[in-house]
């Protein structure tokens, strides 16, 4: 295994744990908490956010994947490195854009209950923390 590809992807995947934790699990919830802030301007700020955090990950997920392919990882890792590309893919390609069509119609006026894609993205979300975690420990003790 080369140290070089495995200490880039360990770092890159634990400033990605760190960045969905904080703009998933903190920011998301928190700003609709925020004095003033309505449903429309939340959605408005999240889309952005999200679709800001999203393309770091892509780019991220891009670097992960070839030091891991380069570096001559163990099956587990090449393994949790298809599971986390594979979970990020679902959310932007899947859940992702039925989120903007609904939020594209709340933002034109619409009055629409709460949205179940939104609990299918926080899983999809949860699932990713867990892959991540396993997958740093795993590049770590590689």
């Amino acid at each position: 295994m080369n140290t070089v590809p495995a200490a880039t992807a360990s770092a890159i995947v634990f400033v990605w744990l760190g960045m969905v934790l904080a703009i998933s699990f903190l920011e998301a919830p928190l700003k609709f908490r925020a004095p003033g802030v309505t449903i429309p301007i939340g959605l408005g700020i999240g889309r952005l956010v999200f679709r800001a955090l999203n393309a770091v990950e892509a780019a991220l997920a891009v670097v992960v994947v070839v030091a891991v392919a380069v570096g001559g990882h163990p099956a587990a890792v090449t393994g949790l490195t298809a599971a986390v590309a594979v979970l990020l893919a679902a959310q932007l390609a899947v859940v992702r854009p039925r989120l903007n069509r609904r939020s594209d119609r709340v933002l034109a006026g619409e009055d629409l209950p709460r949205s179940r894609g939104h609990l299918w993205y926080v899983a999809l979300e949860l699932a990713k923390v867990a892959v991540l975690i396993a997958l740093g420990i795993g590049l770590l003790a590689a």
